[in-house]
């Protein structure tokens, strides 16, 4: 008799528990500057919303599919040209906020470089479980998926967006370590790489002054600090129980992007400090069951794309908490499920779908 498939009950409750904590603090976070803006203090939440819908269509059509059908590489080759062909194509189009990150489709819009995070993750994953014996060649393995890796990579930082460049990196070598990767290429990555951070970061005015404010925002807390001090005044104020939902100060055009990079601070403003435990904890369910999903996978590429999945999901979430907590230099990245952004909360709704296909397929 055949086993019913069963999925991740803990996996989808998490998950639904965060997007809709998520839609109270778009909300909260973003009525004064909708209204602002707009008129109204519901149109970032609508935008939310709509994107909510559209998220959750992927999360049950990958939660219904066999994630096994997607390998192939009828689906995986074009779907990462597809990737490199919008990442392409944003160059062509207005900048906004001075990148060439979005591609505006009348009152809305999608960022290609979150769509191809899972891409390059299908990628990994199809190409890497036919290598898994040759994990350390370099003509066979590594230059290809170098290749490949840099040219996104590549396109992706000339949007700027060097947060989601990192982000791409950080994917891939968690999938590479699973599969077996030797130590000395990790060894070896850093040392590569930095000629690279002074050629984006340490020459890239911005970037250096988000360093120096990280090091010490008090020298200049008008200017460069101003985020990351109005962030900590954020959760200083909250306390343990917070100055009660929608109350919150900072969001009042003090915080940048409160509805989005920073809505992690109005949820430490408004519900305090247990209020950001539910968010970590939250997180750390999805961590847990995505590396189970993944580790009881009946097959090499289940393995691979649950690491990746469940490390594109967590690592932006925990970027993000470091950043509006002071604990890493100031860098725009959306908290997944949370912040304000239909293309996050699309893809970051699909990977779950995916895992949750994974979960069903458990040995």
């Amino acid at each position: 008799m055949a086993r019913k498939l069963t999925f991740d009950k803990y996996l989808l409750g998490a998950t639904l528990g965060l997007i809709f904590y998520g839609l109270l603090m778009v909300y909260s976070a973003s009525a004064a500057i909708s209204t602002e803006m707009y008129g109204s203090s519901y149109i970032f939440l609508g935008k939310q919303v709509v994107g909510l819908i559209l998220g959750m269509a992927c999360m049950v059509g990958a939660m219904n599919w066999d994630y096994r059908k997607w390998r192939n590489p009828t689906f995986v080759f074009p779907f990462l040209f597809v990737c490199i062909a919008l990442l392409v194509a944003v160059f062509f189009l207005d900048r906004s906020h001075n990148t060439h990150r979005w591609i505006k489709l009348g009152l809305f819009s999608f960022q290609p470089s979150e769509i191809t995070k899972l891409g390059l993750i299908f990628f990994f994953a199809y190409f890497l479980e036919n290598r898994m014996h040759h994990i350390n060649s370099l003509r066979r393995t590594l230059l290809p998926v170098l290749v490949v890796t840099g040219i996104t990579v590549a396109l992706i930082l000339k949007e700027p967006d060097f947060g989601t460049a990192v982000a791409v990196l950080i994917i891939g070598a968690a999938i590479f370590f699973v599969a077996g990767l030797d130590w000395k290429w990790f060894a070896a990555g850093p040392v590569l790489a930095l000629p690279f951070f002074y050629w984006f970061v340490v020459r890239v005015p911005y970037r250096f002054d988000r360093i120096t404010a990280f090091l010490n925002p008090w020298k200049d807390p008008l200017g460069k600090g101003f985020q990351i001090i109005q962030s900590l005044i954020a959760f200083g104020s909250g306390g343990p129980w917070g100055v009660g939902w929608v109350q919150g100060k900072q969001k009042l055009f003090y915080l940048p992007e409160p509805q989005n990079d920073f809505i992690f601070a109005v949820i430490g403003e408004e519900l305090g400090l247990w209020g950001t435990v539910l968010a970590v904890f939250l997180f750390a369910v999805i961590l847990k069951r995505g590396l189970k999903a993944a580790r009881s996978a009946p097959d090499a590429y289940g393995l691979l794309l649950g690491i990746g999945l469940t490390t594109l999901i967590v690592c932006q979430a925990f970027t993000n908490m470091s950043v509006v907590t002071g604990l890493i230099p100031t860098k725009g990245i959306a908290l997944p499920f949370m912040s304000a952004g239909g293309s996050s909360l699309i893809v970051s709704c699909a990977a779950v779908g995916v895992l949750l296909n994974i979960s069903q397929h458990s040995d």
